[in-house]
């Protein structure tokens, strides 16, 4: 047979953590190609680019899709065990098979699908059978950078202040600011200096200098109002005009209003935009692939 959907793999790799105990990664691609009677050839079998076999491409969308339900939850790095809601599911009688369709009932899976549209990708619905295939190569490369920049986030907490507020002046100056890695390396200030964690030139003179503030905090917390009057204190108390503020959290509703209200120019990045600052501009992430789609050129066959 040939290598399964993804979404055939669902239900047998949830029966596969039912014992609650963790399992890695590996132990699926082994036990799940064994569970299909998966031919040496299947299994070895690659996706058109040559860089991963569908088995593992398959199983790994299958994890993730898992994890976004919460039904299984992710212990460590490719690490997991399976979750209370995942041991019910399997409990019930009535449920003989997962697919996408049955995990469009857990709201956390809602909202990670919902996450993976921008603003000029809205209209798209998940996959159908009347959509263009341009349509469904917009759709699959969201899902591919929602995917990419959650798990961005996650190593960004796991790393150090330290490291997140050189992320920042690092990303700042791909963006073509600062002049050179070297110096904006150099004006970067003690952690905690004066409400201040970076300095960073708006231009390769250094004729007006921007102020960072960097907050690594939980994805699920918020930045409020007083944290953001205590960056444009640290401004005033440095003569300075334009700042930064960049966090792995939110922005309450009533933070965004005051910068917006203020004579200084105060940006605000929160975790969805700084993870996509850092997509657009190659740090912290490379490319793994790149497809070109090309149309015919009718001017070439004018005669």
């Amino acid at each position: 047979m040939a290598v399964p959907g993804y979404q055939e793999f669902m239900y047998p790799f949830l029966q596969h953590l039912e014992d609650g105990k963790e399992h890695t990664l590996q132990e699926l691609y082994i036990s799940l190609a064994n569970y299909f009677h998966l031919s040496d050839e299947e299994i070895a079998e690659k996706l058109p680019s040559g860089k991963q076999t569908l088995l593992v491409n398959r199983i790994g969308w299958t994890r993730t899709y898992l994890s976004k339900a919460g039904l299984i939850k992710v212990v460590r790095r490719a690490v997991f065990t399976i979750t209370d809601e995942g041991l019910r599911v399997l409990e019930d009688p009535h449920v003989t098979k997962i697919d996408r369709k049955f995990l469009m009932k857990y709201k956390s899976f809602i909202e990670f699908m919902s996450r993976t549209s921008d603003e000029s990708t809205k209209h798209i619905a998940p996959p159908n059978d009347t959509q263009t295939p341009l349509e469904l190569i917009d759709y699959n490369f969201n899902v591919l950078k929602t995917e990419l920049q959650e798990v961005i986030l996650e190593k960004i907490l796991d790393c150090s202040p330290a490291f997140f507020e050189r992320l920042i002046v690092d990303l700042i100056v791909a963006m073509g600011y600062g002049g050179s890695v070297n110096d904006a390396g150099k004006a970067i200030g003690k952690s905690g200096d004066e409400g201040i964690d970076g300095i960073i030139k708006e231009d390769v003179l250094g004729l007006e200098m921007i102020y960072l503030q960097a907050k690594r905090w939980k994805t699920d917390s918020t930045v409020s109002r007083p944290d953001i009057q205590g960056f444009v204190g640290s401004l005033v108390g440095k003569k300075a005009s334009k700042g930064i503020f960049m966090t792995t959290a939110k922005f309450s509703k009533e933070a965004r209003m005051y910068a917006e209200s203020i004579d200084k120019r105060v940006i605000l990045i929160d975790g969805k935009e700084l993870t996509n600052l850092m997509f657009i501009y190659n740090v912290g992430v490379s490319i793994e692939e790149m497809y070109t789609i090309k149309k015919i050129d009718l001017d070439f066959f004018d005669e």
